[in-house]
């Protein structure tokens, strides 16, 4: 199977034009993502001027590459925000995670979006950590939510405890975004794909000038909708711990089999399943496996460990689709939407976990507000610049030690010619040739690819992920294809690619 996301499988989907072109705009943002698209829906919707610019194709980023599940918890478990925050917050965050639902349910039946949305039961369950799914029942009975203790003789898999919280829900995510950018794409909200923003400008009189190969974008606001926030910047870039996970899917002998979101915890682990149908065919997926970006020894066996868990949970008959998604956990817990400093007209949204489809739709209703001069009331609970370094504090120093220790580790593994020699097809290492390093790969023609080793956001040393065949940045998160150019994180430049030889 050649990586590919399921929610882009089924029809022609709308392509948008690539801007070669000088525009002015009130408001320019850097990705066509859930956050991205939803920011430029509510701004027009308000009157104003926009432009939307994404390095790739629309929806297909992140947003591409997550579950479609929408739910009212959090990824890291209520318990974990009851460690940190007290009631009146985390119902807050709850609040305010369930605003975002019905934000997307009232756009999909206001713009007629054919994307799938249905409403599903969620359930929490264990085999062999049931003290996770109690702790998760104790914090949502005193938080007021609801949920129904499942008796394990009445549930489909096999377990010891679980959790089931109704009236969740589920959707196509790509379907979605691009849908509703064809929708609102207009002289006055223009979108692009294949656009990347390749620098940023702050000119003198105040307004941000953003450069793209054969155009430039002028605008009074800038929205950071791309997941990360672009360049260097070390409140976000030492807060935010970057993380991967994989995902599997695969159509079914029969799909005789309860339906919803379902979160299994074994062990230390945690894996997502759910099923899809569109057209007549019937699918399911599973996605787990997270790591570090760039600090996996062996990709390809952490996607045959998905899949077995998959085959041992379901009668597969054909594995149809896989992908990796990335996510940054922020250290206290909560994602940063808002201004990116104090009385400046540039705004961010990231750190939103494994949460982005309901954090990124919150973001396009915060940020337009804030644009728009309108009171939000969520926007001083997830402010940039809140600090918050007791309920930081732990995760900031394990976060910040591991890059520390990965950007002095020793990534070599080779130096000579001989070692290069050896790469097979598929295969890339780091090696280190007249005291400078450089990442050498070999392609399924046998075509070398060398670039420079040192990432371009801040110089850590780049490690080969062996699965999706790119050069992935162990510091934070940024991912590089095996010529160099950028696929995700926080570098703007590509790897300095020295050759390619035969």
């Amino acid at each position: 199977m050649i990586s590919n996301t399921i929610w882009n499988s089924f029809e022609t989907v709308h392509e948008f034009p690539v801007l070669k072109d000088n525009l002015q705009v009130d408001v320019s943002i850097i990705g066509g993502g859930i956050t991205g698209i939803s920011t430029a829906y509510f701004l027009k919707k308000f009157g104003l001027k926009v432009a939307v610019l994404d390095a790739g194709k629309i929806g297909m980023g992140t947003t591409g590459h997550s579950t479609g599940n929408l739910y009212h918890t959090v990824a890291e478990l209520l318990s974990s925000l009851d460690s940190k925050y007290d009631e009146t917050t985390i119902k807050k965050v709850l609040k305010a995670r369930t605003s975002a639902i019905g934000i997307i349910e009232k756009i999909i039946h206001e713009e007629a979006l054919d994307c799938d949305f249905k409403q599903q039961p969620m359930y929490l369950f264990s085999t062999d950590n049931a003290d996770k799914i109690e702790k998760e029942i104790s914090v949502s009975s005193k938080l007021g939510v609801s949920f129904i203790d499942v008796s394990p003789e009445k549930f489909s898999f096999e377990a010891t405890k679980i959790l089931k919280y109704t009236d969740q829900a589920q959707f196509n995510p790509f379907l979605y975004v691009n849908q509703l950018a064809h929708k609102i794409n207009s002289k006055d909200c223009q979108i692009f794909q294949d656009s990347k923003v390749e620098e940023i400008e702050k000119l003198e009189h105040g307004d941000y000038n953003l450069k793209i190969t054969n155009g430039n974008v002028s605008s009074k606001y800038l929205v950071h909708a791309a997941h990360s926030s672009k360049g260097v910047d070390i409140k976000f870039d030492t807060t935010l711990g970057p993380y991967r996970e994989y995902a599997v899917a695969a159509s079914l002998k029969n799909d005789d089999y309860l339906q919803g979101i379902f979160w299994e915890y074994k062990g230390k682990e945690k894996y997502s399943f759910r099923s899809y149908k569109r057209n007549g065919k019937s699918y399911v997926m599973a996605v787990g496996k997270s790591y570090k970006v760039g600090q996996a020894e062996n990709n390809s066996a952490l996607m045959d460990s998905l899949v077995k868990y998959l085959e041992e949970k379901f009668p597969v008959e054909k594995l149809t689709h896989f992908w990796g998604g990335q996510n940054y956990k922020p250290a206290d817990l909560l994602p940063s939407i808002g201004r990116k400093s104090i009385h400046k007209d540039e705004f961010i949204a990231i750190g939103f976990s494994t949460d982005g489809l309901i954090y990124g739709s919150l973001a396009g209703k915060i940020i337009t507000d804030l644009i728009t001069g309108k009171e939000n009331e969520y926007e001083e609970l997830f402010n940039p610049l809140r600090v918050n370094p007791v309920k930081s504090s732990k995760s900031f120093i394990k976060e910040n030690l591991n890059v520390a220790k990965e950007f002095f580790k020793d990534h070599i593994l080779g130096s000579s010619t001989e070692e290069i020699e050896k790469l097979g097809a598929g295969e890339g290492r780091v090696v280190e040739i007249e005291g400078k390093k450089f990442g050498v790969s070999r392609d399924v023609n046998n075509r070398y690819e060398i670039v420079s080793a040192s990432c371009t956001h801040l110089g850590c040393v780049i490690h080969w992920n062996d699965l999706e065949k790119s050069w992935d940045c162990p510091c934070h998160g940024s991912r590089f294809t095996p010529s160099g150019e950028v696929i995700e994180g926080p570098a703007m430049d590509a790897l300095p690619r020295i050759s390619d030889h035969e």
